[in-house]
């Protein structure tokens, strides 16, 4: 469990002096996913600025359209949308349809492009390499609860709106390999039985937190005891 992994104002103390050095320096180059001014690539490692980037495709939306057209075609299938309103008091912006990604979905789903971004590299840098090393074969398929929902967080009349209101959450319920290891999270986070499972689901749950903002699983309360709940919303929110 890591809450508030990375501060938001420890971050920006970090960018200060990291661009001081580089006024000092002005032979020094930067790798470009240490570079703030270098536009974000899906196979950047994650870094603090990566994660900054990652951020501020929230108001760049063209750009965020233009980084998933970079995947290659086994990588994502995806359809660009206009803005829409599909239930009154919900518009959606800067979504896409997602088809598949280098998984197959139990459904399509809508959801913003910079959450999108986030699950691409997510599968991409670690949660393949997880399947590979905990399951033995890479995942093939995976069960979500979906992306929208115009309603407030928990149902409760009085809340704020949940993200998954303007389709900027992705609920992730399941996992099948492709050797036909199904692993689940409601049955398989506390598995004493099949341990390897168990570490998968906890080691994907911490490494998702390096590339979404919050980070929800069966540690946090019971409504997350059957999926990993994963937006964009905060900085390092992992519960």
């Amino acid at each position: 469990m890591r809450l508030f992994r990375s501060g938001f104002a420890a971050f920006l103390v970090w960018l200060l002096l990291l661009g001081l050095f580089a006024l000092l320096q002005p032979w020094w180059t930067l790798p470009a996913h240490w570079d703030p001014r270098a536009p974000l690539s899906l196979q950047d490692p994650i870094t603090p600025v990566t994660r900054w980037k990652m951020q501020r495709l929230e108001s760049a939306p063209q750009q965020c359209l233009a980084l998933l057209e970079s995947a290659a075609d086994e990588e994502l299938q995806h359809l660009p949308l206009e803005d829409y309103t599909p239930v009154a008091g919900c518009p959606l912006s800067n979504v896409v349809r997602v088809e598949r990604t280098g998984v197959r979905f139990n459904a399509p789903f809508t959801l913003t492009c910079p959450v999108a971004v986030s699950w691409l590299m997510f599968e991409q840098q670690r949660l393949q390499s997880l399947a590979l090393q905990h399951l033995g074969s890479p995942i093939t398929r995976i069960e979500h609860f979906g992306t929208f929902a115009c309603r407030n967080i928990y149902h409760r009349e009085n809340a704020r709106r949940s993200e998954h209101a303007s389709a900027a959450a992705f609920d992730v319920a399941a996992f099948t390999t492709r050797s036909g290891v199904q692993v689940s999270v409601l049955k398989d986070w506390d598995n004493g039985k099949a341990a390897n499972k168990s570490l998968f689901l906890r080691e994907a749950h911490d490494a998702a937190c390096d590339y979404f903002g919050t980070v929800l699983g069966p540690e946090y309360n019971a409504p997350h005891a059957n999926h990993f709940h994963f937006d964009n919303r905060n900085f390092g929110y992992c519960r």
